[in-house]
């Protein structure tokens, strides 16, 4: 039997456990609460002995036999784990897998968590066996198009949901690292009632929790704001921030910039490229100001600076980088244009 992670939760809490569980994929933020939430439907059921065996160099696969087989002085019921962090258990493993399936004791629950496994692995004799058995829970990673849906899946949970400009906002954001969504996801059910958040409550729920945070220097850059850019770099330095994150998060922005000003000149539609190139809230409102305030030209001696930036991050340039970021932000700045504003041209 197959089950995605969203319905889990549902299989565990409407019947009997399974006698296997097989968690696999390369999401391991998902994979880590599926394996997660069969420990504890495991505990509420009544197996209260917890057994762990990993597979690595000179493990003995008739543990797993005798693991299933013993009988226990604490309790009646046993949960064993069975972790294989290559995902490859070989012939004699294979075998094994397959023995256990085939006679899995009732007072047990085998839970066996791998990384993801790759097609030839999923038309294996031990997965069909496992399978068979049991359940087999895939957690492929959650790319941009899932975002969305899994992001509002888990704010239904604490009963709140986003406006659709929020959405967009926070996936944009947490995209490619699930394990901030779920930060900032737990962080709204502190901050807000249920119900709908809209942009402002979002940004003011990420506002409380950081004091300097890289994703607002675009927002600096784009309002001209020069001194708060200067304080803002000044105290993500002194916290220890990564100079690289710090120029990847400025470098997007201009790149965001030339694009969006480019468009604009062709005569596109704002609101589309503003989309395309993930420009949200309050921020579209600057960008018009900023995009007569800057030179395509500019942006683009902007993009070459930071490129010389980055060898400097990477050991391989001449100068501080940390300088050279601050150099950065202040020729996009308006002081920088002492000869007039001109719109945006190559």
């Amino acid at each position: 039997m197959q089950l995605k992670p969203a319905e889990l939760a549902s299989h565990l809490a409407a019947r009997r456990l399974a006698p296997i569980y097989l968690v696999h994929g390369e999401e391991a933020l998902v994979a880590l609460e599926a394996a997660q939430a069969i420990r504890d439907a495991a505990r509420a059921a009544g197996f209260a002995e917890r057994e762990v065996l990993t597979v690595e160099p000179g493990f003995k696969w008739a543990e797993l036999a005798a693991s299933g087989q013993a009988i226990s002085l604490f309790a009646e019921q046993k949960l064993i784990e069975l972790r294989i962090p290559t995902g490859k258990p070989g012939t004699e493993g294979g075998d094994a897998l397959q023995q256990y399936a085939a006679g899995a004791p009732a007072e047990n629950v085998l839970l066996v968590q791998c990384p993801k496994l790759e097609k030839v692995q999923q038309q294996s004799k031990w997965f069909a066996a496992l399978e068979g058995a049991g359940v087999a829970v895939a957690c492929p990673l959650v790319g941009r198009a899932e975002l969305p849906g899994w992001i509002s899946e888990r704010l239904a949970r604490q009963q709140q949901r986003l406006a659709p400009d929020a959405l967009d906002y926070l996936c944009a954001r947490v995209e490619g690292n699930l394990l901030a969504a779920k930060q900032e996801i737990d962080k709204l059910a502190l901050l807000h009632p249920p119900g709908e958040l809209d942009l402002a409550a979002l940004t003011e729920a990420v506002a409380n929790v950081a004091r300097y945070d890289v994703w607002g220097l675009g927002e600096a850059l784009v309002a001209g704001d020069a001194a708060r850019l200067a304080r803002m770099l000044d105290g993500l330095r002194g916290e220890g921030e990564a100079p690289h994150l710090v120029l990847w998060a400025l470098a997007d922005e201009v790149r965001a910039l030339l694009r969006v000003g480019l468009g604009r000149a062709q005569g596109g539609n704002l609101q589309q490229l503003y989309r395309e190139n993930r420009v949200w809230g309050d921020k579209q409102r600057r960008y018009p100001a900023a995009l007569d305030r800057l030179k395509a030209s500019q942006l683009k001696a902007a993009l070459a600076h930071a490129a010389e930036i980055d060898r400097i991050v990477k050991g391989v340039g001449q100068g501080e980088a940390w300088e050279e970021l601050l150099k950065l932000c202040m020729r996009l700045m308006p002081a920088a244009q002492a000869m007039g504003r001109t719109s945006m041209r190559g």
